[in-house]
């Protein structure tokens, strides 16, 4: 078997249907491309379907022009029994200059699932590098942080 993909980048033109009433590219057509990045580096992953279970932390940095040359870069920086803690970045720019600039970060967990809809197994990932571990260190405590945030948040649910 082939060695998981870790990491991928998509690319493409943002069009003047994904603009909003203030004629910049509107939020939740970057939380589209940020999902199917996140749904690409998981598959790529895993090998298997996946299904998101969480996306969270989003921020906009700097808004995106249409004609602007976007790239989603999604890896995986954290694996558990069935998840998969996706990082995020969306950078833009004019493809005349190509001086890109982050305008958007988050995390998403991507959880492989069966034909069934069951959770699946994924490959485990181990850090190598420093910053892999750094990366790695900060998903757990987010983990822990959701957890709070989860009970914090049951008296909105009920």
């Amino acid at each position: 078997m082939a060695k998981p993909q870790r990491e991928l980048t998509l690319r493409f033109l943002a069009e003047p249907q994904d603009v909003n009433f203030g004629g910049k590219v509107h939020g939740g057509a970057v939380m589209k491309w940020i999902d199917l990045a996140a749904y690409a580096c998981a598959a790529g992953w895993s090998g298997r379907y996946c299904v998101t279970a969480y996306a969270g932390g989003i921020r906009f940095v700097a808004p995106i022009h249409v004609g602007s040359l976007v790239e989603v870069n999604a890896k995986v920086i954290l694996t558990g029994n069935s998840s998969m803690h996706i990082a995020l970045e969306v950078s833009a720019c004019d493809p005349k200059s190509l001086n890109r600039r982050l305008t958007t970060h988050c995390i998403v967990i991507m959880v492989a699932v069966d034909e069934h809809g069951e959770k699946i197994s994924v490959p485990e990932w181990i850090p190598e590098t420093n910053e892999d571990k750094q990366q790695h260190d900060t998903a757990k405590k987010l983990m822990e942080m959701r957890k709070q945030i989860g009970q914090e948040m049951q008296i909105f649910v009920d």
